[in-house]
């Protein structure tokens, strides 16, 4: 039976230490060929991952090598070019969070895509839980009628990250996450292109919402990345919201998450840390969903099965397309512009 073949661009720590390896474990495709800068550790990943072709340049990878699919794990600045690229390729794409670092280029990825019949898909790990279709379902249904309000709250144990320090959790590992990706506020480093896009990633999944005008503040990092973000959305419905993010969880302790929407019938709540899903009702009919702490652990296996599923054309729920992540990027393109302004910006 025929493998899809995938090309990885951009292996660096993330997709060293998560995306290689679930992709290898999965039987239904073959990783044929892998690219990153350095040529010293280019071939330490391919020998370690047995990868049959190398590049240091990415496009020289996808004009020599035929693959179906592409993960795009390359720094934030890079997304767009280098999606564009895979999908001009031939490529169903995988393109980490977030999907591009302007409005304008997450937008232009989603209309290739769909111009050339590829699929886009943001590997938001809790989007592909089945809580999260649970809590999808209950609001297109209507259960808590028109959507009029969304809190939206992360914070992450990530301080060190934000700060340009080795993050405390990745000694040990082959690469570790740089500092120009993560705390450079020039190169879409902070708590908002990083950790709060995963927040927003899961709210668009749940909710069909289009973000209108952003409010923000921030807060700065030692490096001048925010550490923490406050912001007030208005959607196209009418609709409000207020999302916040913080990176200084201490260390000991997990992810916070916290979504709670409320309709015109009653309430949806969502807390990833308390391993909650509750519906509440105005009329009282409410329903609590049984979730444990160990089904709301952050896990990223599922999203690279089904870019092996979407490149073998075999029927699949991404439940991350291109349009879930271009939102996101919409919102945060506003709030970082906002929080430089001072003023409310347009999406």
């Amino acid at each position: 039976m025929a493998k899809a073949r995938i090309g990885v661009i951009g292996a660096g720590w993330w997709a060293v230490q998560n995306h290689l390896p679930a992709l290898l474990a999965n039987p239904d495709c073959e990783v044929v060929a892998v690219s990153r800068l350095g040529a010293a550790e280019l071939e330490h990943v391919r020998r370690t991952f047995g990868i049959p072709q190398a590049f240091e340049d990415a496009q020289q990878m996808l004009t020599t090598v035929a693959i179906d699919g592409a993960v795009i794990a390359s720094p934030h600045v890079l997304h767009h070019d280098h999606a564009v690229a895979a999908i001009a390729a031939g490529c169903h794409v995988l393109v980490e969070k977030p999907l591009a670092t302007s409005a304008a280029d997450a937008r232009d990825i989603v209309a290739r895509a769909g111009a050339a019949a590829r699929d886009v898909l943001v590997p938001y790990g809790w989007n592909f839980k089945p809580w999260t279709e649970q809590a999808r379902t209950m609001v297109a249904d209507g259960a808590i009628g028109s959507v009029e309000h969304v809190m939206l709250h992360m914070a992450s144990p990530l301080e060190d990250l934000f700060a340009g320090q080795p993050m405390r959790e990745t000694a040990g590992h082959m690469f570790r996450p740089p500092p120009s990706t993560w705390a450079d506020p020039v190169r879409a480093g902070g708590y908002g292109w990083g950790q709060l896009v995963h927040a927003l990633g899961l709210l668009f999944r749940i909710a069909d919402l289009q973000p209108r005008s952003v409010f923000a503040l921030t807060v700065p990092s030692p490096t001048g990345v925010d550490y923490y973000d406050a912001a007030a959305l208005r959607f196209t419905n009418g609709a409000t919201a207020t999302v916040s993010g913080a990176a200084t969880v201490p260390k000991h302790l997990g992810f916070q998450l916290d979504m709670r929407l409320f309709g015109s019938e009653g309430m949806l709540l969502l807390d990833v840390e308390r391993a909650r899903l509750e519906l509440r009702r105005r009329d009282g009919r409410d329903v609590i969903e049984p979730i444990t702490q160990q089904d709301t652990e952050y896990t990223c296996t599922a999203p690279l099965d089904v870019l092996v599923d979407l490149c073998l054309g075999r029927p699949t729920l991404n439940a991350a397309p291109g349009e879930v992540g271009m939102r996101a990027v919409e919102v945060l393109d506003a709030l970082y512009r906002s929080a430089a302004s001072g003023r409310a910006e347009s999406v």
